[in-house]
């Protein structure tokens, strides 16, 4: 199933491969450049991005797209990209003892480091695998959503424990009102096979200006071929170790649409989680999600190809 959500590989041989190069082939030529302006258009760089911007900017479709609000929102200045994986999980290690580190470290540097990463990509975030936690922190739980959750909920009391926060889902964080979505179940256990099975997941991921400004259903609808939505899990995880994310009102706060939601608790979502700064506190809640916010950008994470 999952090499259906891989990439199609458009070759030569491809008719809509063929008849995409055409419409290049043609605008270039209508252009009708003499021979030191196509040199001056060969040699600019930037050409191969632009083409990969248009494509990727197509190949979405117009579901939802009335729910999406122009923004301009960013990331703190305090926030200076994703910290050198190896200091991520030295920070993970001293909030979770016991975790193992070795595997992720060993993904990392011999296959992360030699991949093409997209550019939408920002960097590889170190996030605790839902099975690790589960074995060193509470082994007594069996099933997976349960598991899930008691994750979700031990990474929050730790982000409590570090700073002021506030947890409107307080009570709520069960599998009957909480879990992911079927397209990052699929994708993050996949990521977690190629891996080796680590303790600690390499995220390749983005934290959310890829998306500001569209609601959650929007977010998934504009997702490519091997991205998919962070969840609850993986934004504690990235708010432990990168504190400075979350800083000030006047930030690009971060939503989380690789959960679902029910706030009925009745299997059905209306909602999804998200992580945002206000009156001094790092705040955990959830937002329905056909509702678009300038302040707010999905989290989604990339699956390199197999």
């Amino acid at each position: 199933m999952l090499q259906l959500l891989a990439p199609s590989v458009t070759t030569v041989r491809d008719p809509k491969g063929q008849k995409f190069m055409a419409i290049v082939e043609a605008a270039y030529n209508k252009a009708r450049l003499d021979d030191n302006e196509a040199q001056r258009v060969n040699d600019t760089p930037g050409l191969s991005k632009l083409i990969g911007s248009f494509i990727a900017e197509s190949r979405v479709t117009d579901r939802y797209k009335d729910q999406q609000v122009p923004s301009t929102w960013t990331y703190p200045p305090e926030y200076k990209g994703p910290k050198d994986f190896h200091q991520q999980t030295e920070i993970l290690l001293g909030i979770l003892p016991g975790l193992d580190p070795e595997q992720a470290w060993k993904w990392y540097n011999d296959v992360y480091t030699r991949l093409e990463v997209p550019d939408w990509v920002e960097g590889v975030f170190a996030v605790p695998s839902e099975f690790a936690l589960a074995r060193l922190f509470y082994p007594d739980i069996q099933e997976r959503p349960a598991q899930y959750c008691a994750g979700v909920n031990l990474l929050l009391k730790k982000i409590a424990n570090s700073r002021q926060f506030y947890n409107y889902c307080d009570e709520q964080i069960d599998p009957a009102h909480l879990w992911r979505t079927e397209r990052t179940a699929l994708m993050i256990n996949a990521l977690w096979e190629m891996q080796g099975r680590p303790d600690i997941v390499a995220l390749p991921a983005q934290l959310g200006l890829q998306h500001r400004g569209r609601s959650d259903l929007r977010a998934r609808e504009c997702f490519m071929a091997q991205e998919f939505g962070a969840g609850s899990l993986e934004g504690a995880a990235i708010a432990l170790t990168h504190p400075e994310r979350f800083v000030r009102w006047e930030q690009l706060h971060e939503d989380l649409a690789g959960d679902d939601f029910s706030s009925a608790a009745d299997g059905q979502a209306d909602e999804a989680p998200y992580l945002y700064f206000y009156d001094d506190k790092v705040k955990f809640g959830t937002v329905l999600l056909d509702i678009p916010n300038e302040c707010y950008g999905s989290v989604s994470c990339w699956l390199p190809p197999q």
